[in-house]
């Protein structure tokens, strides 16, 4: 299974190497993250390094910078585009 595993993340993460790489990022940030968290925040946009994700609360904003070194090495594995840092932003 686990073999199984390594190859589906080496088809995913050449399939977002193709992807522009503005957009990489962007999508890898389910990836990254995991379904649980990514069906509460949404990546707004990426520029200069710097990936920005759209949170409900100050709350979810605290937790979530707490992971987000975690997160920028998850993304950097499947991204075109380097991601340097991540900034969560509270929903308007």
């Amino acid at each position: 299974m686990n073999h199984a595993s390594t190859g589906l993340e080496t088809i995913v993460a050449r399939a977002l190497h193709r992807a522009p790489a503005n957009e990489s990022a962007l999508l890898a940030w389910p990836l990254a993250c995991g379904s649980a968290v990514a069906d509460r925040t949404r990546a707004l946009d990426f520029s200069n390094g710097i990936l920005r994700i759209e949170v409900a609360d100050a709350g979810w904003r605290r937790e979530l910078a707490n992971l987000a070194p975690r997160y920028v090495a998850s993304i950097n594995k499947y991204s075109a585009a380097v991601v340097k840092r991540i900034e969560f932003v509270v929903k308007a």
